[in-house]
């Protein structure tokens, strides 16, 4: 029987979406092998982000609450996590792929001295056993793994899962003690800082327009990406080729060393389709690029594809959509 904890995450507070795809996954191992799910809040001043999850099936909702992890730190988080693993027996351990995870899951699996899978996009039951798909070689394999040991630690694509439905019945509450003095202080937190932006996070948009190298510099790429994005309150985005060239800033950075993302719509502007590009952006429902070169590789995988010079096509669509 599965004893499963989804690490929920959120950003002071508010949650994020591919939380839900986490719980998703854990009520797909539930329904083909039993078992029951909890979530796990770890942080300050949890209240409102604790409600939010008591609709998605959890037989609990747990919060490790306390001044001393009001910040992220990844060695602390991970004790908590090793720590509320132990004390309630259980047996997978599942967090949302996302920097956030890859920081602090790891480190829980060490602690644990448990087998760790990232980037899982299918998992099924087998007897007593899970079996898990997931993604290598940014896209081009699909692994099929097992993990040996009495605990595992996975974290999933979000795209790959849908959020369970919402139920009637609301999961419990249940404080998790945090003894503040026993947590490690190997790391020290300094500042934070942070660009506010009207636009939306890009792993949680459901319409993306993101730049490539047929921008020639920042004022161009603000100007055709950002004002096509703001027209339809989209996510904006970038190809490592612009990051590298210092005309975006790497948080908007989307492939194999950038965000992973899958939205309803991506328009690629002046985007070549290489295929570390491909592995953050390949599970879009619909994909629209343009680009003056009618071999580039984005045209392979478009669902609508333009052959025109961005400077001139993305102008021209952003006066038809003002009108």
């Amino acid at each position: 029987m599965n004893r499963i904890l989804v690490i929920a995450e959120h950003d002071q507070g508010h949650l994020k979406l591919a939380t839900f795809a986490a719980a998703g996954f854990a009520s797909k191992v539930c329904a083909a092998s039993g078992g029951s799910f909890d979530f796990l809040l770890l942080g300050s001043g949890l209240a409102a982000a604790a409600e939010g999850l008591r609709q998605s099936g959890a037989a609990a909702v747990l919060t490790a609450d306390s001044p001393e992890l009001t910040q992220p730190l990844a060695d602390r988080y991970a004790q908590v996590i090793a720590d509320t693993v132990k004390a309630r027996a259980v047996t997978l351990v599942v967090a949302a792929a996302s920097t956030f995870s890859k920081d602090i899951l790891p480190r829980a699996a060490g602690l644990l001295d448990a087998g760790m899978l990232s980037d899982v996009i299918d998992v099924r039951g087998e007897g007593n056993d899970l079996t898990f798909r997931r993604v290598m070689f940014a896209g081009n394999v699909i692994a099929t793994v097992q993990l040996d040991g009495p605990i595992k630690c996975v974290a999933v694509r979000s795209a790959a899962f849908a959020a369970p439905a919402a139920t009637a019945a609301l999961s419990p509450v249940e404080a998790v003690a945090v003894d503040a003095a026993a947590l490690p202080k190997f790391a020290e937190f300094i500042n934070r800082e942070t660009k506010v932006s009207a636009r939306p996070d890009a792993t949680e948009a459901r319409i993306i327009v993101s730049g490539g190298r047929a921008l020639k510099n920042a004022a161009d790429f603000e100007r055709l990406v950002g004002g096509l994005a703001d027209l339809l309150g989209a996510a904006v985005g970038s190809s490592r080729a612009l990051v590298d060239s210092g005309i975006t800033p790497n948080s908007l950075q989307i492939g194999q060393t950038g965000k992973v993302v899958a939205p309803d719509l991506y328009i690629a502007v002046g985007i070549s389709g290489a295929i570390q590009h491909m592995a953050g952006m390949k599970d879009t429902k619909v994909i629209a690029a343009i680009n003056k070169d009618p071999e580039s590789p984005i045209f392979e995988v478009a669902d609508y594809g333009l052959v025109a010079d961005v400077y001139i096509a993305v102008p021209e669509l952003i006066e038809k959509l003002k009108k």
